[in-house]
């Protein structure tokens, strides 16, 4: 297992690390290296490890490469995006031990809500529209069923949970309660750019973007000012993807993620109870080196680059 496995993140000299998310490690930079490095001030340098979540939990199991294809993959986004809307990136420059696989980035104060895009239903949104009609307060027409494109993609957003709990579906007015209607607004239009942006030019290298979720923020200070788009962006782990060519809806649609892995965890082959407080057993080899190629895979499909 290597410095970069669960519950574990690597020594960076020069920046001291602050916290672990279910991916992603941040480090702020030491005063030292500040000082040798004046744009370093306010900045916070964002590790993606190797590690992989399923069902709340982060496995004891590392995908070789996940980190990198992550961190590639969202650099490579924000060039796309960066006509639609600023980003956090201050610097590719990164330390050797992280190189690959980090980047350093403003601190932004986050809007407390997950900023969801669906132009395909499919999930929990398949789940809220047969229950309801609708995804998220978003009327929709009768009839729709698993993995059909909707009539134009639909702002679902949430509310950000506890590592180890689930995110929870919002609607637009529970959203302007959270954070104030003309930022609400602000986010709803903006995700629904990106995402149209997105979804064209994932289309052109053959993958369906079904959906993604984004994290906005402002500089500190800058109450009121530009909203900045953070985080990751447009990855495997923060989107769904989908083969245009192979498309068929009625089904449901192999992704380009970790679906490999929740399938073993919720096959009998794992002996997994996911109702008890046990948790997920390691992965067998066969599912992280087929996982590892689906994120290569989707790396090497949307950007036309080899990886």
């Amino acid at each position: 297992m290597s410095a970069f496995a669960a519950g574990n993140p690597v020594t960076v000299p020069g920046w001291r690390h602050v916290y672990s998310g279910k991916v992603r490690d941040l480090y702020e930079p030491e005063p030292a290296t500040v000082a040798a490095r004046p744009g370093l001030e306010g900045t916070v340098l964002v590790v993606a490890s190797d590690r992989i979540s399923a069902y709340d939990h982060v496995l004891s199991t590392e995908i070789p490469q996940k980190g990198e294809v992550l961190t590639r993959l969202s650099l490579w986004w924000f060039a796309q995006l960066a006509d639609v809307v600023d980003n956090h990136v201050v610097s590719e420059e990164v330390p050797a031990p992280v190189a690959g696989r980090a980047m350093i980035c403003s601190r932004l104060e986050m809007f407390p809500v997950e900023c969801v895009a669906r132009g395909y239903l499919t999930g929990s949104g398949l789940a809220d529209y047969r229950a309801t009609g609708a995804v998220c307060g978003n009327p929709l027409p009768p009839g729709l069923g698993e993995a059909d494109r909707l009539p134009s993609p639909i702002f679902t957003p949430a509310t950000k949970a506890e590592l180890g709990s689930h995110d929870e579906n919002i609607d637009f007015s529970r959203t302007a309660e959270i954070i104030g209607q003309t930022d609400a607004e602000t986010l709803r239009d903006l995700t629904l750019d990106i995402y149209s942006r997105a979804e064209e030019i994932a289309r052109e290298q053959g993958i369906i973007l079904a959906d993604t979720k984004f994290e906005f923020g402002r500089r500190p200070g800058d109450a009121g000012g530009a909203v900045v788009l953070g985080d990751e962006v447009l990855t495997p782990d923060s989107s769904r993807f989908w083969d245009a060519a192979a498309w068929q809806p009625g089904r449901v649609q192999p992704s380009f993620d970790k679906q490999f892995v929740r399938d073993w965890l919720t096959s009998a082959e794992s002996g997994w109870d996911r109702a008890s407080d046990v948790p997920p057993p390691p992965l067998p080899q066969e599912i992280v080196d087929r996982t590892r190629e689906r994120y290569l895979e989707a790396y090497e499909r949307i950007t036309g680059e080899q990886f």
